[in-house]
């Protein structure tokens, strides 16, 4: 059988196979590095030998990881234009899950910063975000949905141009057994809003490329991650710029951190979750 010019060959399983292989060891600008240790963008400072997760996400694309409890995630903007649209969950029991409301309402703050706890519905601690030098981040206005980008952008879907972080989250929320009634609403880093006296919301954008953001996992984490453009950013093109994710060994606070007993509420926070993972032996 003739190949037709530019073709792989492909025509019997062999060739197939042989095509299929011969793409092995390519690299893109945005995947998964395996073994994590093979990234070529280590964080600064950080042994690789205890790196259990690196990968550049594209814009447009989502990642997702389960990860053990003590183990610190750096999120980085590339170029200044992504946007890290994130959910966590307790990986052992995953109805627990990151509650907005509360992680806004029970520091008493609503702006995501350093020393600022995701939380749970149960009062315990997720995730807290222990650096960050971007400073712009937001718990206010969740991720966009699919009929909010066909009417801004024409399409949504995860295939498509303009993909929509409720679909994202959609897809990889089913690689952990969970359904769309188990997205709760998400914060989002390095694109920030600000409320005015009026209630209104102002969109201030990132602080600009290589900025970047660490969570430390509290407890056993199932982590999801949309990087598709805010909600509210007001320029008309679908814009999203790749973004990175390194993971690596450390350790949940603990009473010698300051942040333990930084205030009455992060003082109970912390202590419900040291009592829970006590029990599970964790």
């Amino acid at each position: 059988m003739a190949n037709v010019a530019g073709q792989h060959e492909t025509d019997t399983v062999h060739s197939a196979r042989a095509d299929a292989r011969a793409q092995g060891g390519k690299v893109a600008e945005a995947m998964p590095y395996l073994p994590a240790s093979s990234t070529p963008f280590p964080p600064p400072g950080i042994d690789i030998a205890t790196l259990t997760w690196a990968e550049t996400v594209a814009g447009g694309n989502y990642a997702h990881k389960v990860v053990a409890r003590g183990t610190r995630v750096r999120l980085e903007d590339v170029t200044g234009d992504a946007c890290a649209h994130v959910l966590v969950y307790n990986a052992l029991e995953p109805w627990e899950r990151l509650n907005v409301a509360d992680t806004v309402k029970i520091p008493w703050q609503a702006y995501l910063r350093a020393g600022h706890p995701l939380l749970s519905g149960d009062g315990r601690v997720l995730a807290t975000i222990v650096a960050d030098d971007s400073g712009c981040h937001d718990a206010l206005c969740g991720t966009s949905t699919a009929k909010a980008n066909q009417a801004r952008y024409g399409g949504s879907a995860p295939q498509g141009s303009s993909p929509s972080g409720r679909e994202l989250f959609t897809l990889a929320a089913a690689k952990h057994g969970l359904a769309p009634r188990d997205l709760p609403p998400s914060v989002s880093f390095f694109k920030g809003v600000r409320v005015g006296q009026d209630g209104g919301l102002t969109f201030v954008g990132g602080a600009g490329p290589g900025t970047s953001v660490e969570l430390l996992a509290e407890l056993p984490l199932i982590i999801l991650i949309a990087n598709v453009p805010h909600p509210v950013d007001p320029r008309p093109r679908y814009t999203c710029g790749p973004l990175r994710v390194h993971a690596w060994e450390s350790r949940p606070t603990d009473p010698a951190d300051p942040r333990w007993d930084a205030s009455p509420e992060a003082l109970r926070y912390y202590l419900n979750t040291a009592d829970y993972a006590a029990a599970r032996g964790i």
